[in-house]
């Protein structure tokens, strides 16, 4: 939120979307801090809306955190907005984020992605388990409901952590509804590829936008940095140039072995409560 509203002049209003138990720890970070004068809204997200929609999997524990799958209820947040950006919470922005807002979709569009393929960070793609830059990382297209959808598994995949919404056209076309379909379909027949490292937040989302999404310019999405290496596929240079840096991946920007942390460091806002501090190593070395 600092990154974004010191980078703009721009008539921002924020929605944080939150579990139930953190609320009161948010609203003392943001009243007791530089980030008062902030416009923001706190939105509470009820994981009941989830129920027969995601694997109890003990091994997916982590990637089915239940505030995951908000993005998927984007509209009901901002009930009476025509266009939004979404953004997880693992990003800082560099640009000014009215640029972003005013990308073009195209007619017909409800959201716009960066693609992972020809993407400014398609060189750092995990390629541990499965090809994470197509839709067969993602997918089985061995079952038979994949198959009948007629889609190429070699489709370039995108990242929706970073993206743009109509959310006119997501009403129109019941968005929602048919990601909660491909979900209830999922726990029923297991369609997600077995070798998925990504978030499972990404399949349903490949299969309802497959060949309906707009665009961002790569350099608002440069993600990867979370993954291991990061801080040797990247030049410095390039990373201070971007206009939106994204630590997806296992190692986050407040822990203690993330690349690119200073790029962080600098937009943060330390917590008045005391409850929360960035692991660092120099921290630990004292």
């Amino acid at each position: 939120m600092n990154s974004i509203y010191s980078n703009s002049k721009s008539n921002i209003v924020f929605h944080i979307v939150t579990m139930n138990d953190t609320v009161d720890h948010l609203k003392a970070w943001l009243s007791k801090t530089a980030l008062h004068a902030v416009k923001y809204k706190i939105l509470q997200f009820n994981p009941k809306v989830l129920d027969g929609k995601i694997s109890k999997d003990p091994q997916q524990a982590e990637m089915i955190k239940p505030l995951n799958f908000a993005r998927f209820y984007l509209p009901s947040f901002v009930p009476d907005a025509e266009k939004a950006i979404y953004l997880d919470d693992d990003v800082i922005v560099q640009g000014d984020i009215q640029e972003l807002f005013d990308a073009q979709l195209k007619a017909g569009h409800a959201a716009a992605f960066s693609d992972d393929c020809d993407s400014a960070s398609s060189k750092a793609i995990v390629r541990g388990a499965g090809n994470q830059n197509n839709y067969i990382g993602f997918l089985d297209f061995k079952r038979e409901t994949i198959k009948k959808l007629g889609m190429r598994a070699s489709t370039c995949s995108f990242n929706p952590g970073v993206f743009v919404a109509n959310l006119t056209e997501w009403r129109l076309q019941n968005i929602t509804n048919k990601i909660e379909k491909w979900m209830q379909l999922n726990v029923a027949e297991d369609l997600y590829s077995r070798t998925l490292a990504g978030s499972v937040t990404t399949p349903p989302l490949l299969i309802v936008f497959y060949k309906q999404h707009s665009t961002i310019d790569p350099m608002w999405h440069v993600r990867h940095l979370g993954s291991a290496g990061a801080g040797n596929r990247y030049s410095s240079q390039f990373v201070k140039a971007a206009k939106l840096l994204h630590w997806n991946g296992h190692f986050k920007p407040w822990g203690r072995a993330s690349s690119f942390s200073d790029l962080w460091d600098k937009w943060y806002i330390p917590d008045p409560t005391g409850e929360f501090n960035p692991l660092r190593r120099h921290a630990e070395e004292k």
